[in-house]
């Protein structure tokens, strides 16, 4: 905080969004109480200034700034219950004083923006000073925060200070003065031009005020604020400055917004703190104390009226140590962590991001200026009941539901639109196709996403809707086309999908390559589940898709010949994407079903006996055709043993293991339960010559590796356990197999199996139901079967 002497406009130099400021600002205003208050901000917003006085205004806000040639050149200007800017504001509206904005007008800054293009040599880039570390560090301090606690935050209002609230004003200034005469324009070369033009509307302001005002603006700029320049001068070095179109608002802030450099660079590390300290009307210790109590209690964890009196204490005890006037931020985060989190740092970084640096978000009112998109959005929001919040939290929706449907359609457009306010997550519930959950988090620059959606069109359905006809036209991609259709779908969009089927079909028809269509086909197929709950027409989509699993069945087999190992492993994993489609496309399109599947399993029966396929691919071509039921398990055995013969190369044998064993569901259990495939891999694996082994641990490696841990234990127990003697029969092994599987017994051990009825019986409750039956004819002395009494 810096000030000038009785002569001229009162200056009020502060630290922006610093409480202690923000006090002396308030007290200081008070005793001089100016005609005018002149405030660091774009000219631009004066028309803007009356909202903050609205009681629907919450902070944290901004003044949003952005061109309108190109709304991704923004700019925001933060406030907080705790800036000085916005404490004189605030005094100003209600007092009906004259405030106004006198920073350079955000026309230019934009402009300058986009054409700043700086082309420093290499260790010439100058580093900005930071004036409160170079302030601290002459202090003897190490930390900055500390310092700035120290001397203005704790400083208690009126206690020693003869001059009055100016006093503090005066002495900063002395300082920041000094840093100016060493630092110049401390790394900030754009500062001159800021200054100058502050200059000439404080010359304007004393035409009209005298020197009856006062202004508000960071403490670094007032000793060039109070250096005596020429008219001429100050308006040369605004001269040829670039200009832009800038349209301005109010938008919702936040604390972890706050907490960042972000607009002119005033980022502050702890908001709710100094929010708390702000707020507070006595006893802060005491008081930010009971709030992570009744954080930690909240989160289930015991903290007593005790922990909390021991933590204050504690507190204080640290900074009467380390010689601080009262306890800081530092103080009480070591005091709740011995206390209250018993050491842990674990619920401390709960304490910091719900308390120190907070999740409030701001709320500006509906008078506010707004882009006809954002307008539309703002009422879906309110008619779907979906408050936008700064915490990140998770909603399950049941696509059955009007509701639900509406917001899903809502989440996608957005998603369409660039505007990532809502990202997909794994539902916690079921999988079908009309359950969706999404990860909503809503973020202060999401409002810029907005204003440069708003190119598009005036509400978020025409805008989506434009805007995929757009990306179906411009896309290059068969699959980026196919991707679109799906987003569409989900989207529920259907003004466009015909210009994105007519796109689909093109380059469908003019794509030849396997790996392109292959890549293409899963999103169609996903796109025809949602035809049902959508209640959206997929019969054209469903044409497509059948013609694209055609050509893919013609051109897969020349396809998978003459790969490398990354080009095996890309294709394997399309093969696993064309499967899963084609089971989808058979129930989607009834009519081409029987010949579709009937088509693909030739290809992949033509993919398992080729020798000039990839190992990978050979593998996971078996394993696909054993799951669906068109492979038994003699001629698995017999694919591995050709595959594992010692014939073959090891690295191309480990390949057919990974792709028939590795990556699938149950690979690992499919090794578990039949023996004769464990062995064949045992047997493979301890005849693998040594200076080969290396080559070949990796593709094993990440192939078991996959597996669960109870599956990997089950494997080395059956390993280590060895085969069963020859000619044993287990129960449930396969006819014919001629030996029990390695860790199974050859008979049932009835004994063993009868001692577990009891336990089972308790856990079903038949024990008890039985006892409470009415009385009945005695049974036969040996207990009926677990399963027939159930």
């Amino acid at each position: 905080m810096t000030g000038t002497p009785a002569a001229g406009p009162l200056l009020l130099g502060v630290r922006h969004h610093g409480p202690g400021s923000a006090r002396a600002v308030r007290a200081a205003l008070d005793t001089a109480n100016p005609r005018a208050v002149l405030i660091e901000g774009p000219p631009e917003g004066d028309a803007l200034l009356p909202l903050a006085a609205d009681e629907e205004m919450r902070p944290p806000v901004a003044l949003l700034a952005h061109a309108v040639d190109d709304p991704g050149r923004a700019a925001f200007w933060p406030f907080a219950e705790f800036s000085p800017e916005w404490v004189a504001i605030r005094w100003a509206l209600a007092r009906d004083v004259p405030v106004r904005f006198i920073d350079l007008p955000a026309a230019h800054s934009l402009a300058m923006e986009a054409d700043d293009a700086p082309e420093e040599e290499p260790g010439e880039r100058s580093v900005p000073v930071d004036p409160i570390r170079v302030l601290a560090e002459t202090a003897g301090y190490d930390d900055p925060e500390r310092w700035w606690e120290d001397v203005v935050e704790h400083r208690v209002p009126g206690s020693g200070e003869a001059a009055g609230p100016l006093a503090a004003f005066a002495a900063l200034g002395e300082a920041m003065t000094a840093l100016r005469e060493a630092y110049g324009d401390g790394g900030h070369p754009r500062d001159a031009v800021r200054e100058a033009y502050m200059r000439i509307r404080i010359r304007a302001a004393k035409k009209e005020f005298g020197d009856d005002f006062a202004v508000v603006c960071g403490a670094w700029h007032v000793p060039a604020l109070l250096t005596r320049t020429t008219l001429t001068a100050d308006r040369a070095l605004l001269k040829g400055l670039p200009k832009a179109k800038a349209e301005l608002t109010w938008v919702p802030w936040t604390h972890r917004r706050l907490a960042r450099h972000s607009g002119y660079g005033a980022g502050i590390e702890s908001p709710g703190w100094y929010e708390h300290l702000f707020a507070a009307p006595d006893r802060p210790i005491e008081r930010w104390m009971t709030k992570v109590a009744g954080l930690l209690r909240d989160e289930d964890r015991f903290v007593s009226s005790a922990h909390a009196i021991e933590a204050v204490r504690l507190a204080e005890t640290l900074a009467a140590m380390r010689g601080r006037p009262l306890a800081g931020l530092s103080e009480t985060t070591d005091a709740i962590r011995a206390v209250m989190c018993e050491g842990s740092d674990v619920p401390l970084a709960l304490v910091h991001d719900r308390l120190v640096v907070g999740t409030t978000l701001g709320e500006v009112p509906d008078t506010a200026p707004a882009v006809p998109l954002q307008r539309d959005l703002t009422r879906q929001q309110r008619t779907l009941r979906l408050k936008p919040e700064a915490d990140e939290r998770e909603i399950d929706l049941d696509l059955r539901k009007d509701t639900d449907a509406s917001r899903s359609r809502l989440l996608h457009r957005l998603r369409l639109l660039g505007i990532s306010w809502g990202e997909p997550a794994t539902g916690r519930g079921s999988t079908g196709t009309f359950r969706e959950s999404w990860r909503l988090r809503w973020e202060p620059e999401l409002y810029v996403r907005v204003a440069e959606a708003g190119v598009w069109g005036t509400t978020v359905l025409s805008a989506a809707t434009a805007r995929a006809e757009s990306d179906a036209l411009s896309a290059t991609a068969l699959a980026e086309v196919t991707a679109l259709a799906e987003r569409c779908l989900l989207a529920g969009l259907p003004e466009a999908l015909p210009v994105v089927m007519r796109a689909l079909a093109d380059r469908a028809a003019l794509d030849s390559d396997v790996g392109h269509l292959a890549d293409a086909l899963p999103a169609l197929a996903r796109t025809l589940r949602y035809g049902d709950v959508r209640a959206t027409d997929t019969t054209a989509l469903g044409e497509v898709a059948a013609g694209l699993a055609e050509r893919i069945c013609v051109g897969l087999p020349p396809a998978c010949t003459g790969l490398d190992a990354d080009g095996a492993e890309a294709l394997r994993r399309q093969v696993d994407g064309v499967h899963t489609a084609i089971g989808l496309l058979a129930g989607a399109v009834p009519s081409s079903a029987d010949g579709l599947r009937g088509r693909w399993r030739a290809v992949l029966h033509k993919l398992t006996v080729r020798d000039t396929v990839a190992g990978v691919i050979r593998g996971r071509a078996a394993r696909l055709l054993l799951d669906d039921g068109h492979l038994d398990q003699e001629a698995a055995a017999r694919l591995m043993g050709l595959a594992l013969s010692p014939g073959t190369p090891p690295a191309d044998a480990a390949a057919w293991i990974e792709g028939f064993v590795g990556g699938a569901a149950g690979g690992g259990m499919l090794l578990v339960h039949d023996e004769r495939l464990l062995a064949l891999v045992d047997a493979w694996l301890t005849a693998v010559p040594a200076d080969t082994f290396t080559d070949v641990l990796p593709l094993l490696r990440r192939t078991f590796s996959a597996y669960e841990a109870g599956v990997r234990r089950t494997l080395g127990d059956l390993v280590r356990r060895g085969p069963a003697p020859a000619g044993a029969q287990g129960a449930g092994s396969p006819a014919g197999a001629g030996a029990t599987a390695p860790g199974f017994g050859p008979v049932l051990d009835t004994a063993r199996a009868d001692a577990v009825v009891p336990v089972l019986r308790l856990l079903l409750g038949l024990d008890e139901a039985a006892a409470q039956a009415p009385a009945k004819a005695p049974a036969h002395h040996d207990d009926p079967p677990l399963g027939e009494t159930a």
